[in-house]
């Protein structure tokens, strides 16, 4: 196939997410097809399996300008921009409307399952750049396309991949066969049968970042309510207690970021949770109707009756195989953005602004956008993935002055330190010697004698 015969056909967007949609809009706007695969019933699938937790990002900061000017003609009408959307309303009340507009250049329940080049597998060299690429799709009914593309755009997310709660990157033994006692996500105490799971139960939490926050805050609240005595939370951390460990609190430029985690503490400090530090957890073993957990230097914690892991997410590769990525060996990101968001360096600041430069890979017109391009890199914000597509949009068209001028601020986190990806605690100051000791492992009740969260840099 000749380039000109290549440029007509569709840029494939996979995932009907916030970065896949608003991607397909900025096509639009270009004058570009977009055909977007949703693996999903419906567009914002796992967005929706969030519904019930608050964003701790404004409506203002969860819109992307172009997919509000194709809906402008419907009468869409942008809600407060000041106010804070859940997941649910997210999905309903933009995602939606937006997948809507766009109509059958959006396909549900089409999952992809390969991407190549036609008629090259990734060794092939010869033409490889010059012929299009293909799309293996098999749909809800079990039937299975192939579809070409002049260009591919990933934005399916990390949400169907989440993290283990094995301390060295594994399922823990006895993870998978604890399963009925586990959950990955944010419980929903809205919802009767998820609270009365929880409800006067023993339940650690394993995490430290806003997923984690949340479920505490939501834990405690369980137990300060009329069904809820008993209610108790185990919150285990990898590494110590430090003024940076409940987030950027009142410095955060995001409140509700901020809210967040000083809710969490407010769970610890009064006495609705208590912290685990320096464990890292080798084993869940069965004790009766318990579960125990049981740290890689052997300690044994007190039995719980669930388990909350909650330690992040890591990007589905198996269906990019047959193309040439190139990624970070540790994060999984694309080599040139990996340094730029990377926890063990990060600290305070904001993420360096990037786009395609960065986000390019050996096999040119693929680009992994949103969430996905993060990795397993944690606190991705909605504004990066509308910033990255419309970069990667001006590319496919051929503006790189556009593609280019790329501008991004993000909100400081107030926040020293890395993500808490190392056993030692973040300390204001460093060690002797440039150095810091390892945590000694305890079992902490946080009162009003805690250090108090760090106010920022």
């Amino acid at each position: 196939m000749n380039a000109t015969a290549t440029e007509q056909l569709p840029v494939v967007v996979i995932g009907a997410g916030p970065a896949g949609l608003a991607a397909a809009a900025h096509l639009v706007e270009r004058g570009l097809e977009p055909l977007v695969l949703e693996a999903g019933p419906a567009a914002g699938a796992a967005v929706r399996e969030w519904a019930h937790v608050r964003l701790f990002s404004t409506w203002g900061e969860v819109t992307d300008p172009a997919a509000e000017k194709l809906l402008a003609p419907t009468g869409w009408v942008k809600p407060d921009e000041k106010t804070y959307p859940t997941g649910g309303d997210w999905a309903e009340r933009y995602l939606q409307p937006l997948a809507d507009v766009l109509g059958d250049k959006v396909r549900l329940g089409a999952r992809v399952t390969g991407v190549s080049r036609s008629g090259r597998d990734r060794i092939v060299d010869a033409d490889r750049e010059s012929q299009p690429f293909t799309v293996y799709v098999t749909y809800a009914d079990a039937r299975e396309e192939r579809i070409l593309a002049r260009a591919v755009i990933d934005a399916s997310g990390t949400w169907s991949i989440p993290s283990p709660a094995g301390g060295d990157g594994l399922p823990a033994l006895g993870e998978r066969a604890a399963a009925d006692r586990i959950s990955y996500r944010v419980p929903d105490l809205t919802d009767p049968a998820t609270r009365a799971r929880y409800a006067g139960k023993r339940t650690a939490v394993i995490g430290s970042g806003a997923s984690a926050f949340t479920a505490l805050a939501l834990l405690a609240d369980l137990a300060k309510s009329d069904d809820g005595a008993g209610t108790h939370a185990t919150w285990i951390l990898r590494r110590g207690i430090s003024g940076s460990t409940f987030g950027g609190g009142t410095a955060d430029q995001l409140p509700a970021r901020g809210a967040l985690g000083l809710a969490a503490k407010a769970a610890v400090d009064e006495g609705h949770a208590d912290a685990v530090t320096g464990f890292r957890t080798d084993a869940i073993e069965r004790d009766g109707d318990k579960l125990v957990l049981v740290a890689e230097d052997g300690r044994r914690l007190d039995p719980v009756d669930e388990v909350i892991v909650l330690t992040g997410f890591r990007p589905d590769l198996t269906f990019l195989d047959e193309l040439r990525l190139g990624l970070d060996e540790r994060l999984q990101a694309p080599v040139e953005l990996a340094p730029l968001i990377d926890p063990n360096q990060h600290s305070c600041g904001t993420v360096y602004p990037h786009g395609v430069n960065e986000l390019s890979h050996p096999e040119e017109g693929l680009y992994l956008v949103g969430m996905k391009s993060y990795g397993r890199a944690p606190t991705f914000l909605a504004l990066t993935g509308y910033e990255q597509v419309r970069s990667v949009v001006a590319a496919i068209a051929g503006d790189r002055e556009s593609a280019e001028r790329v501008e991004l601020v993000l909100p400081e986190t107030g926040v020293c330190g890395g993500a808490g990806l190392f056993d030692q605690p973040q300390t204001d100051e460093p060690a002797e010697g440039g150095g810091c000791c390892a945590p000694t492992p305890a079992l902490i009740q946080l009162g009003s004698g805690a250090p108090a969260t760090s106010g920022g840099c």
